[in-house]
């Protein structure tokens, strides 16, 4: 196991999003011994329902069986059948009498909307409760029609008496369209509603390298958080949200995900993942995703709408590669969607009807059965389910397990440390303080590079109390580092303590934490959890990081960190981070949301640059600008390196802005070999938008060059805060 040096450079902070800081530092702690006490958490009875569709030899649906017949299996231990029930939706009269049924009903037309009328309600047993969601965050135009059209086409040939529908849209927010209802008319209308200009430009394409992209983007309308603006993350908070309503009834739900895909952008949250497909299974939905890009073809020059493909790619066939590997990724998470909630994921394929009939037949005819676990640990670990039928000529269909729930008590202190470890070890996690995260790497030497990783609470989600004058909190931090997803080579825990005169203070804020771990290259598997600790709440964040290794690279270059906010480092040992130069820190802005009042400072650097002879050098104004300088050229050191780097914005396709290419000449980390770059652009001249932000990286001695690219958000600028000077204890301040 390589060594890791982890207690490096640990930094807390209270970031404001549009304007100002309250930094606050703190060195992390080593990792604390194993608690003695291993106090388990009990549960509240819950019941879970499981739906079974039995089928004979010749696949058909057997509707004759009883409650005697079954015998259900949880991780191998018989349960307790407590509640049977049986849907018949295709002969609704001759359905069985319910034996300790869990069927009910529920208010119609409010249901998925969270409000109740009692005058009326929907019956909902012995009828198919399907949901339409069109995802029209990503979509292109004809994506908008052909879904719009093949649920038209259903609704006027296919529907049956049975079905009820309900209407449900995601652009820049989540919207229920149209409550469950079986008029075909109504649900034809609302449809009819849904236009081409429904796509709101979210999904931002490629935002790597320039290399066989098209400069491509789009219009953007402003959401309510900033957090996830360029990830998955809000398509499957908006699914975890509709399932939580949907859970009001207990008949099998059928959620048909109309999507164009869902683009990974490297630092999705797959808790959030997993609480999506947790709150699925446990509201009794099952999820049916459909591509509506159908059967798609990658010409080497791209299609003919695109634009030109940049470099060499589209003559090497790197281009399909790269299409037909981007098309794959985007439909991994809707198939695990799909696979994890007992649904079923309809991809490459210009015929939209069968996910229709698909879900008629799942729901034709189910048993719905009822139990409350005889486990009474309530610790968020999948569980394993076995359903068997005394028939032998019998096949059975069934979701395969689920995930338990977690919660919170009075623990004393190595109960609440003992959470913490089983929190960081669970697979389902808890997502109720919201976390967000952001990593970069820096090389330190030729086989090891320096991950620099911020994690970033909102600071509305942290209650604090009162105490001698000062509204205090404490927030626990605890995370690990998996080479591989196995082998731990990183560890993390810490207490972090504030201290404010007002809690309005923080409220407009976020809690930023900065620390770093010594890696070598490879995959890893990062997951961090944090407990405010006044009412238990937990939020967790899991992603997948690749460290490269840069020896084989033509330019060797770290990422790039974008920040609004640069502030003196402390007096403590900082260690390696290379974020820290001339005794300032430079904050990683996770969310790359910037105000026009504000400045984008941005660092990165490049490795090995090679030297050539008599460079001509310049030298950068106060401003960020370069400065010719004949003086500095005359005086030019032989055997020097010379890096060239600039910065534009794109927006739409077009170039609206393109600072003056800035020379670097010097190694100025030569422990490292490594040319650090520094370039700071005032946003005042640019008018508030969604730009992709193109950073150009030339090695003029070698020729090598890279184009990384990044989206990045500029809001209209912040009213001035109306805060105090006064700082957190005991060594924070605010910055302005």
């Amino acid at each position: 196991m390589r060594e890791v040096r982890k207690n490096l450079a640990a930094s807390v902070m209270v970031a404001l999003l549009l304007q100002g800081a309250i930094p606050l530092t703190a060195q992390q702690s080593p990792p604390p011994p194993a608690p003695a006490s291993q106090s388990r958490i009990r549960v509240t009875t819950e019941l879970v329902l499981v739906n079974v569709v039995a089928r004979d030899k010749k696949g058909n649906l057997v509707r004759d069986l009883k409650k005697e017949d079954f015998t259900l299996l949880e991780d191998g231990k018989k349960q307790e059948i407590s509640s049977f029930d049986f849907e018949n939706v295709d002969q609704p009269l001759t359905a069985g009498a319910p034996e300790a049924t869990v069927s009910g009903t529920a208010a119609t037309g409010n249901l998925l909307k969270g409000t109740k009328n009692s005058a009326t309600s929907l019956k909902a047993r012995d009828r198919r409760l399907m949901l339409f969601f069109f995802d029209f965050s990503a979509m292109e135009p004809e994506q908008i029609d052909r879904a719009v059209n093949a649920a038209k086409s259903f609704v006027s040939t296919n529907m049956q008496p049975a079905d009820l529908v309900a209407l449900v849209s995601l652009a820049t927010n989540m919207r229920v369209d149209l409550d469950f209802t079986d008029d075909k008319a109504k649900i034809a209308a609302a449809l009819s509603s849904y236009t081409s200009g429904e796509g709101q430009g979210f999904d931002n394409g490629n935002t790597g390298s320039t290399e066989g992209a098209a400069e491509t983007g789009g219009s953007f309308t402003a959401d309510d958080t900033d957090y996830n603006t360029f990830s998955a993350d809000r398509k499957l908070l908006a699914l975890q949200s509709l399932m939580q309503a949907l859970g009001k009834l207990s008949q099998k739900k059928s959620l048909i995900y109309f999507s164009n895909g869902i683009s990974q952008s490297g630092t999705d949250n797959q808790s959030a993942l997993r609480a999506a497909t947790a709150a699925a299974v446990k509201a009794n939905v099952s999820i049916y995703s459909l591509d509506l890009r159908g059967l798609q073809a990658f010409p080497p020059g791209g299609e003919a709408q695109a634009a030109s493909l940049h470099g060499q790619a589209a003559y090497s066939g790197q281009s399909v590669l790269n299409d037909l590997s981007n098309n794959a990724s985007s439909q991994e998470t809707l198939a695990t969607l799909s696979a994890d909630t007992g649904g079923k994921a309809f991809f490459d394929s210009n015929d939209f009807s069968g996910v229709f009939s698909q879900v008629q037949k799942d729901t034709s005819a189910y048993y719905v059965l009822g139990f409350t676990s005889n486990n009474p640990l309530k610790d968020g670990r999948y569980r394993h389910l076995k359903v068997q039928v005394n028939r032998a000529d019998l096949k059975l269909e069934y979701r395969s397990g689920y995930y338990t729930d977690r919660d919170f008590g009075h623990l004393n202190k190595a109960d609440r440390e003992q959470q913490l470890e089983d929190e960081l070890a669970a697979q389902l996690s808890q997502v109720d303080v919201p976390l967000y995260a952001g990593v970069a790497y820096f090389r330190q030497d030729d086989s090891h590079y320096y991950l620099a990783v911020s994690l970033l609470i909102p600071g509305s989600q942290i209650p604090f109390v009162t105490e001698k004058d000062k509204d205090n909190a404490t927030i626990d931090i605890i995370g690990q580092v998996l080479e591989g997803g196995k082998f731990p080579v990183g560890h993390l825990r810490d207490t972090v303590k504030l201290a404010v005169d007002s809690t309005q203070q923080v409220r407009r804020k976020n809690v930023q934490y900065n620390t770093g771990f010594v890696l070598a290259p490879g995959s890893y598997h990062l997951k961090f959890v944090v407990r405010e600790n006044q009412t238990g709440r937990m939020g967790a964040f899991e992603m997948d990081v690749q460290v490269p290794d840069l020896r084989k690279a033509p330019l060797k270059m770290s990422s790039v960190v974008l920040s609004s906010l640069r502030i003196p480092a402390t007096n403590k040992k900082v260690g390696p981070n290379p974020l820290v130069r001339d005794q300032m820190e430079t904050v990683p802005n996770i969310t790359h949301v910037f105000t026009a009042d504000q400045h984008l400072y941005l660092q990165y650097e490049v490795y090995d640059a090679a030297k050539g002879k008599n460079p001509v050098p310049a030298t950068t104004a106060a401003n960020g600008q370069p400065e010719a300088s004949k003086a500095a050229a005359t005086k030019a050191p032989s055997n020097s390196v010379r890096v060239l780097t600039s910065i534009e914005f794109l927006q739409g396709g077009v170039k609206v802005y393109e600072s003056k290419p800035v020379a670097a000449n010097e190694v100025a980390a030569p422990e490292r070999k490594a040319v650090v770059l520094q370039m700071d652009v005032p946003l005042q001249a640019l008018k508030p938008g969604l730009y992709l932000c193109q950073v150009n990286v030339i090695d003029d001695v070698a020729g090598n060059f890279a184009f990384p690219r990044f989206p990045l958000l500029i809001r209209e600028t912040a009213r001035p805060a109306t805060t105090s000077n006064a700082g957190i204890q005991p060594t924070a301040s605010f910055w302005p």
